[in-house]
């Protein structure tokens, strides 16, 4: 059978916008669901560049699929901990010590750090399910909006998301630009820190007087019954605190076996595979959810029909935002098979700029044009990687590190519509899209310009 072409094929940069524009339209001015806006963008995108027409649908199913394996099984697990969590208290009795221990001003310190350390080991999509629950717990104690603490939360995590390995993004640029990863480490957090500060804490402040909503309306089912418990009849701090670690321990135990294997400071051995495989997110996350059903359900006078029934209602919201998620993905590999990203690098290839700000424009671009961040670090670092080398520079320790984290800083920038981050933090913060892009996307973009502002001011004292 002879291969069908569609006849527009538009060159990819312009199929990107024009697809990008209309997701847009259908959201926010034809009120279109997400779910449905995204397929459609998706296919648009198809049919207006070279791709194959018998190509595109294949095309659909492998961005579900990829964005799916992972997110699905996550959003999945968490919800159901998470809801374990709440209907016992358990996020009750958190919130009410951190306000506590901290006092109401400082919350939302506390909550950027907890964010800039937990995602250091957890993927910043796992660290958002874990925690959720204590957000909405500080929320309907304090009376304060959700953002107050979500946006300290979501800026502490993205910032170690794309600056600290050794999450995957970061550690695969400084592969790839043969970076010391110890110099990524050191600057990264050097120049993290205050950029978490400045996009969290005090953007959040500012951001939350003029969205001063509370927790969403399918996550508050027990809310007020929460809020008059007397704190006795909670389940106590520490269990809660370390059902919470654990996950988070287990996940980063195993970065750390598995980066010690890979660099050979460790032996493979059926020690680093059990913690390997115990350390994943799916293992971690199965783990902390049986023992909290065990600790707060079955421990507390619980039965198995109402853990079940628990477990039951706290995937009806997942649901939608898996789809929606997925829907995302699809987006995202509709993108990439359109070769939006090779077609500029060519464009910039020939720049006479310099090379860390080559870095971090190259990898704005490419995660604004297909989402994911991870991608937009990878991609920009391998179409950078041999154009330093063509050009013959010769560089430092200090140096090629911070071109790794101008590269990290360009792909965190201007979160939007095909990021399936974005529907993560629209569907947990209840917020139409409008309002996500004005609360989370501008915190993306504060992250990435700030952050690109302290790795620009280090280069010019190396």
């Amino acid at each position: 059978m002879p291969e069908i072409l569609f006849a527009i094929n538009m060159p990819p940069i312009a199929v990107a916008g024009i697809a990008i524009v209309l997701l847009l339209l259908m959201i926010l001015r034809f009120k279109l669901n997400a779910f449905i806006a995204l397929l459609v963008a998706s296919m648009a995108v198809g049919l207006l560049s070279d791709m194959p027409i018998t190509e595109i649908n294949s095309s659909i199913q492998e961005g579900m699929a990829g964005a799916l394996g992972f997110i699905a099984t996550i959003v999945g697990l968490g919800a159901i901990f998470g809801k374990i969590l709440e209907h016992s208290g358990g996020t009750e009795a958190l919130a009410r010590e951190l306000l506590k221990r901290f006092g109401m001003e400082r919350a939302p310190w506390a909550m950027v750090v907890t964010g800039f350390l937990v995602s250091i080991p957890v993927f910043l999509d796992a660290g958002l399910v874990i925690l959720i629950p204590v957000i909405y717990a500080l929320t309907r104690e304090s009376g304060k909006p959700i953002l107050y603490f979500g946006i300290p939360l979501v800026a502490g995590m993205s910032v170690t998301h794309s600056f600290v390995p050794p999450t995957p993004g970061p550690v695969a640029v400084a592969d790839l630009l043969d970076a010391d990863l110890g110099w990524v480490i050191l600057l990264g957090v050097i120049t993290g820190l205050p950029t978490a500060i400045i996009a969290g804490p005090v953007f959040g402040a500012w951001i939350s007087k003029r969205m001063p909503s509370g927790v969403p309306e399918m996550m508050n089912e027990e809310g007020e019954a929460l809020k008059e418990m007397d704190s006795q009849a909670l389940p106590a701090f520490w269990l809660i605190l370390g059902l919470i670690g654990l996950p988070i321990l287990m996940i980063l135990a195993s970065s750390i076996c598995d980066l010690m294997v890979d660099t050979g400071a460790l032996a493979q051995s059926g020690f680093t595979d059990f913690m390997i495989f115990f350390g994943h997110p799916f293992a971690a996350l199965i783990l902390a959810t049986l023992l909290a059903m065990y600790f707060l359900g079955f421990k507390r006078g619980s039965t198995k029909e109402e853990i079940m029934e628990i477990s039951t209602r706290a995937l009806a919201p997942a649901g939608i935002i898996i789809l929606i998620t997925g829907a995302g993905g699809v987006f995202k590999q509709i993108l990439i098979d359109s070769n939006a990203a090779a077609d500029l690098a060519e464009v910039m290839k020939d720049s006479q700029l310099p090379i860390i700000i080559l870095c971090y424009l190259l990898s704005a671009l490419v995660r604004v044009i297909q989402g994911s961040a991870t991608v937009a670090m990878i991609t920009a670092a391998s179409l950078m990687a041999p154009i330093i080398d063509t050009m013959g520079v010769e560089s430092g320790r200090m140096e090629t590190a911070l071109w790794a984290l101008a590269i990290a800083a360009g792909s965190i920038i201007c979160g939007h519509v095909n990021d399936s981050g974005f529907w993560l933090l629209n569907r947990y913060f209840g917020q139409t899209e409008k309002e996500t892009l004005q609360s989370f996307t501008v915190m993306f973009t504060l992250v990435s310009v700030v952050g690109f502002g302290f790795v620009f001011l280090l280069s010019l004292l190396v």
